[in-house]
C-alpha cells in the first residue's frame, strides 16, 4: 500500500523537479517508509512506499528487462507467488521477491492483458520505453484510487487528487450538483476542474501528443445459477477461506477491524484460524445507542482474540474533521468516515495491515433496502395508469403521513426511485438552496446508463449493480482507503476479491433475501463459524450520533461553519440555517442533509479558502530538501 505521482510531458522541464517532488511529498502519509523517483526526458514518476511485501527489495519506481519497463504501483497482488512461479517456468527472471516485479514481467509477456491475471487491489502506471507509451490500470472494484488530468502541456496522474491540485482552483459545478444528490462525487468526476478518476475495472494507454485511450477490462456481471443450498454453502465458505488466507500474505503483522455485525466478524472468525494471536480494533461513542463496542468485545471474547477499542467524543470528532476532509480529497458526507479515521489511528499503534468487511453487502445482498422489491411486489399487479393516479393523489398529503412514502415508492419504477444507498437532496430541494443549479444536469444522467446494462436482471441484482457502481466506489471504498492511509496503514478487503465475486454473482435472489433477513446464504455458510449473537443481528453500519449532536453539542459549531464559510456563491445559507432550526425543533430529521452541506463548506475552507495547512512537510522531508538544495 503506497502512493504515486507522475507526469508525461510533450516537452521536458514543463514541470520543474522541485514542483514534482512537492507533489510527491503531499502524499507522505501513504508511504513514510521510502520514496523514489524516475525522471527521464518526458516522463516523471514519483513514489512513496509503505513496506509490506519484500521489505528490502520492493523499492519503486522499479524497472525490468534492462530498464525497458518502469512501474509505480499502489496495492497488493495476492496471487503474485503463483504468477511468479508460472513466469519462471516460462523463462522470466526476478531480482526481488515483490509483487511489483511480477506485474512488470507479466506486462512484458502479455501487454495490456496483464490485468486479466491479477487478483488483488491495484492502481499502477507502467512506462513502456519499447513502445513509447504509458499504460495504467485500476483494480476491479476501485479499492485503490487513481486520479488523472489531461491538458495540452502534460498528462498528470496520482494516487490522491491533492497531488495534482496545486494549481487547480475551479469548482466543478456539475460535480457539485451531483454531490448534493449522492453525498459523494460520482466517478469519473471530481470537484476540481478537469481532474478525473480512472474508473474501476478500466485501463488506459497514453502517448505524447495523442489523447488518452481508456478501455473497460472487467464488469460486475450477475449470472444466477440454480445450485442447491448445500452447494452454495460450500462454495461460499471455500472461497471466503481462500480469500482471507490470500489477503493475510504479508511480511508485517496483520490485524482486523471488528464492529458488531456479521461482515467484520466473519473475517475475524476466519482469520483467527490462520493467526490465533490476531488483534482486533473497534471504535464507538459514549452516546447511548451509538456504539457497537460492547458487541465487538463480546465477539472477540467468543473467538478468544484481543480487542482494542476507543471511544470518540463530539469535541474530538469535529476537531479532526478538517484534516479528515483534507485526506478525503473530495467531500464525502458519510458520518461513518470519521469513526473509521479513529479506529485506523488506534490500529496503527499495533499493526501495519488490517482486514475489514467492506463489500459483503453489495456482493451478497446485505442492505435492508434490498428487501423492498418483495414488500412492494403487490404493486406489480396494478396497471400503470392506476399507479400513476394513486401516486398523484397521495402526493398531496403532508410529509410524514403514514403510508405515503410506501405508496409512492410502490407506484414508482425501480429505475426512477433507486439511485443507490444514499439519496440526500432531490432536484426540487437542490433548486431551493443551490445557487448554481442547472436544470439540464440531473442525477439520472449518472444512473440511467447503469440501468441500461441490467435490463434483464431481477430487481435485487439491479440494486446491487447500482450500488457496486456508485455507493461502493464513491463512499465505502473511498473512505476506507483515505482514512487508513491517513495513518499509514494498509486496509485489505477479502470480500472484494474477484474469485469471491464470481461465487456471489451466481447466487439467485431467493438465496440473498430470505427468511426475513439479508445475506441469507452468507449467514448460512458462516453459522458454524461466526458467534451466534452476531449471526442474525440487525445491520447498523457505523452509527454516528450527529442527529443528537446537531441539536446540542454541535449546534453552535454548525452555525459558525455555515456563517463563516465563503460559499455564498453556491449556497443559500439562510435556507440551510432554517433547515438546522427545523431539525432542532423536531420538525423532521434533517441531520444528514445538513451534514452534507457542512462537509462541502469545510471542503471549501480546506481546498479553496485554504484556512488550514495540512500539507506541512515532516522533519524528514525538510532535511531531504536541504540536502537536495
Amino acid at each position: 500500500m503506497c502512493g504515486f505521482v507522475g507526469a508525461l510531458q510533450p516537452h521536458p522541464d514543463v514541470l520543474k523537479i522541485n514542483e514534482f517532488m512537492s507533489m510527491n511529498h503531499t502524499i507522505y502519509h501513504r508511504g513514510p517508509d521510502d520514496e523514489g523517483y524516475y525522471i527521464e526526458d518526458n516522463i516523471l514518476m514519483g513514489f512513496r512506499r509503505l513496506s509490506i511485501i519484500d521489505l528490502e527489495g520492493g523499492h519503486q519506481p522499479m524497472s525490468y528487462n534492462n530498464q525497458k519497463y518502469w512501474i509505480v504501483f499502489n496495492g497488493e497482488i495476492y496471487n503474485f507467488i503463483e504468477l511468479r512461479d508460472e513466469l519462471i517456468l516460462d523463462g522470466y527472471n526476478f531480482q526481488t521477491g515483490s509483487d511489483t516485479e511480477v506485474i512488470l514481467a507479466l506486462y512484458q509477456k502479455m501487454g495490456q492483458d496483464v490485468v486479466d491475471k491479477l487478483r488483488g487491489m491495484f492502481a499502477f502506471v507502467i512506462y513502456d520505453k519499447v513502445n513509447q507509451l504509458i499504460f495504467g490500470a485500476r483494480d476491479h472494484f476501485g479499492i485503490k484510487p487513481f486520479f488523472y488530468l489531461e491538458e495540452e502541456h502534460g498528462f498528470y496522474f496520482a494516487s490522491e487528487k491533492k497531488s495534482i491540485l496545486k494549481t487547480i482552483k475551479d469548482v466543478n459545478v456539475d460535480a457539485l450538483q451531483h454531490y448534493f444528490t449522492f453525498q459523494f462525487v460520482p466517478e469519473p468526476l471530481t470537484l476540481s476542474g478537469n481532474i478525473k478518476k480512472l474508473e474501476p475495472g478500466h485501463c488506459f494507454i497514453k502517448r505524447i501528443g495523442a489523447p488518452i485511450i481508456i478501455k473497460k477490462y472487467w464488469n460486475a456481471t450477475f449470472e444466477p445459477k440454480h445450485y442447491t443450498k448445500e452447494q452454495l454453502i460450500k462454495k461460499v465458505r471455500d472461497v471466503l477461506f481462500d480469500s482471507v488466507e490470500m489477503h493475510m500474505r504479508s511480511d508485517v503483522p496483520v490485524g482486523s477491524f471488528l464492529s458488531g455485525g456479521i461482515d467484520s466478524s466473519s473475517i475475524v472468525s476466519i482469520a483467527k484460524e490462520l493467526n490465533p494471536s490476531l488483534l482486533t480494533f473497534s471504535v464507538g461513542f459514549e452516546q447511548q445507542g451509538y456504539s457497537e463496542i460492547d458487541v465487538a468485545k463480546e465477539t472477540a471474547a467468543s473467538l478468544n482474540v484481543t480487542n482494542i477499542h476507543f471511544y470518540i467524543s463530539p469535541e474530538e470528532y469535529v476537531r479532526e474533521l478538517p484534516k479528515i476532509v483534507w485526506h478525503m480529497d473530495d467531500p464525502l458526507a458519510d458520518p461513518a468516515t470519521i469513526p473509521l479515521y479513529f479506529v485506523a489511528r488506534e490500529a496503527r499503534k499495533y499493526v501495519k495491515v488490517v482486514l475489514s468487511g467492506e463489500g459483503a453487502d453489495e456482493l451478497f445482498g446485505g442492505y435492508n433496502i434490498y428487501r423492498e422489491p418483495n414488500s412492494l411486489r403487490y404493486f406489480s399487479y396494478i396497471p400503470p395508469f392506476m399507479k400513476k393516479l394513486m401516486k398523484k393523489s397521495i402526493s398531496v398529503l403532508a410529509d410524514g403521513t403514514k403510508g405515503k412514502n410506501f405508496v409512492i415508492r410502490g407506484c414508482t419504477p425501480l429505475e426512477e426511485r433507486y439511485i443507490g444507498n444514499a439519496k440526500m437532496f432531490d432536484e426540487l430541494e437542490k433548486q431551493h438552496f443551490l445557487k448554481t443549479y442547472n436544470s439540464s444536469i440531473k442525477y439520472h444522467q449518472i444512473i440511467s446508463p447503469l440501468y441500461d446494462h441490467v435490463l434483464n436482471y431481477d430487481l435485487v441484482s439491479k440494486m446491487q449493480y447500482i450500488d457496486i457502481h456508485t455507493w461502493l466506489r464513491g463512499d465505502i471504498l473511498l473512505k476506507a482507503d483515505r482514512m487508513t492511509m491517513a495513518h499509514s496503514i494498509e486496509l485489505r478487503v477479502p470480500f472484494l476479491d474477484k474469485e469471491v465475486f464470481q461465487v456471489a454473482s451466481e447466487i439467485v435472489p431467493s438465496m440473498k433475501i430470505a427468511n426475513q433477513t439479508t445475506k441469507y446464504i452468507l449467514r448460512e455458510a458462516l453459522k458454524d463459524i461466526v458467534p451466534e449473537h452476531v449471526l442474525h443481528r440487525r445491520k447498523l453500519g457505523f452509527p454516528v450520533p450527529i442527529r443528537v449532536w446537531l441539536k446540542n453539542e454541535l449546534y453552535d459549531w454548525a452555525v459558525n461553519i455555515i456563517q463563516t464559510s465563503q460559499t455564498d456563491e453556491w449556497i443559500d445559507k439562510q435556507y440551510i440555517l432554517s433547515l438546522l432550526e427545523d431539525h432542532c425543533r423536531g420538525k423532521a430529521d434533517y441531520s444528514r442533509k445538513i451534514w452534507t452541506v457542512l462537509i462541502f463548506m469545510i471542503w471549501h475552507q480546506v481546498f479553496i479558502e485554504k484556512i488550514y495547512d495540512f500539507d506541512a512537510k515532516t522533519d524528514e522531508i525538510k532535511e531531504m530538501d536541504e540536502v537536495l538544495v
